[in-house]
């Protein structure tokens, strides 16, 4: 395994319409619409990682959540916590 980057986000998904849109919150621009749920996350993971993309020929980040994998890495975990 190279070394690679991963960021985790949380997608926002409503109902728009006849469809949904996916959103990311903190990350601007990151939104896409699908006629289905699946669709939509689908969709807006190509534009995070377009953004993501663009953001690096930039010498930028996303800002947030970024972790580095290497072959050493065996698991990582992301999970809601309720703040009340």
């Amino acid at each position: 395994m190279s070394d690679t980057r991963a960021v985790f986000v949380s997608l926002v998904v409503e109902q728009n319409g006849d469809g949904y849109l996916a959103t990311v919150p903190g990350i601007q621009g990151a939104l896409a619409e699908g006629d289905t749920v699946e669709e939509a996350v689908f969709n807006c993971v190509d534009v995070v990682k377009m953004i993501a993309a663009y953001r690096a020929e930039r010498g930028e980040s996303l800002g947030f959540n970024e972790i580095r994998l290497t072959s050493a890495t065996r698991m990582t975990v992301s999970m809601p916590i309720g703040m009340g």
